[in-house]
């Protein structure tokens, strides 16, 4: 999963899993208690599939199964199916909706959701568009560690320690011109200092002191001046305006289109990109834009890489109930559905108002 995010590689373990003297024992952990039965054994068809074409070379066999339970086996029984629709890309919101109000008046209980897209620009439209529908406990996960740290999360780490030495690193880094950074990079390495903040210009620790007490103020709900948080927002390249437009539109649309049942407003979704999933959970997942242009990242749609399998496991596996596949393409059927063993898969209509199923 992070090969391509983080530099990582999986040799290091393959090469001591099984070898008689590497000062390593294997432990195998097969059983799968998170998911229902028929997610793990499409899972399974994917790798079998997978392995059957060449792919996942090298790759440490391992079993995994499912996890027999009383009541993960009633679970099982109740969602025995993938769920698949094909939609234009408009239509997703509204496919996710009236899935979670099919859901609600199925179970009856409290349910969390959690809806995977390929990318931010898809995942934040249709957090839009299902706030524009009336739900309003949704989030936005987003992978801080996977992205370039900000001002903000440097000051963050000096609020709590006002000589932390990777908060300074990360403040001189957004408030310095590069030659200035490098510098100060360069002599934290080559004479003996007992705080980076001690190789920072007076004038720039000066800016972030103040920017520190404008934050605390914030924090603590104490008077700001309005001249200081102006002159922070604009350092952490944050747009005020913009804000305050969005969060009175977000306010307009929750009182004027409130198209969802009363019902399922407050049920928590979760929204991400395959990445932003991983370490994630919850009871239903939909996967939207399930296409080959989006899932298989070659330009050569049929041309598939280890990478995009993994990362088609990845989102499978955080669903503890059911899984929605939604493509965006209603004629073109995706490739990695067909690995799928088609007794495991529900093939459903938009239908015009329903959303009914066809089996």
């Amino acid at each position: 999963m992070y090969e391509s995010l983080k530099s990582a590689s999986p040799k290091h373990i393959r090469q001591r899993h099984g070898k008689e003297h590497s000062g390593y024992t294997a432990f195998s952990l097969p059983y799968c208690s998170r998911c229902t039965r028929v997610i793990v054994e499409a899972t399974n068809d994917i790798i079998a599939r997978a392995t059957q074409l060449g792919y996942l070379d090298g790759r440490i066999v391992k079993a995994f199964r499912y996890f027999d339970d009383e009541q993960k086996d009633v679970d099982s029984n109740n969602n025995a199916h993938l769920i698949y629709t094909q939609c234009f890309a408009r239509q997703i919101p509204w496919v996710i909706q009236q899935r979670i109000e099919s859901i609600a008046k199925d179970v009856k209980a409290r349910f969390t959701v959690l809806i995977i897209s390929p990318t931010k620009v898809q995942s934040r439209a249709i957090v839009d568009a299902l706030k524009g529908k009336g739900f309003r406990n949704l989030y936005v996960a987003v992978r801080n560690d996977l992205e370039e740290p900000t001002l903000l999360d440097g000051l963050k780490l000096l609020l709590k320690d006002k000589e932390c030495n990777l908060g300074w690193r990360m403040v001189a880094k957004k408030l310095l011109e590069v030659p200035g950074f490098e510098t100060v990079l360069k002599r934290s390495h080559e004479v003996p200092v007992t705080s980076v903040v001690e190789l920072i210009p007076p004038e720039t620790r000066g800016a972030v002191t103040e920017m520190l007490a404008t934050l605390r103020a914030v924090r603590d709900e104490k008077q700001t001046d309005n001249e200081a948080l102006s002159s922070l927002l604009k350092a952490m390249e944050l747009d005020a305006y913009a804000a305050a437009r969005d969060s009175l539109r977000e306010e307009l649309n929750s009182s004027v289109r409130a198209d969802c049942n009363r019902a399922i407003r407050n049920i928590h979704i979760t929204a991400t990109t395959i990445p932003g999933a991983k370490g994630l959970a919850a009871d239903y997942v939909f996967i939207t834009h399930f296409d080959d242009r989006y899932f298989i990242k070659n330009r050569d749609e049929r041309s598939v890489s280890d990478q995009d399998i993994c990362n088609l496991l990845v989102a499978l596996t955080r669903a503890k109930m059911k899984i929605f596949l939604i493509s965006s393409d209603p004629k073109k059927t995706p490739l990695f559905l067909e690995w799928i063993d088609k007794e495991r898969i529900r093939k459903t209509d938009v239908g015009r108002r329903t959303g009914s199923e066809i089996a």
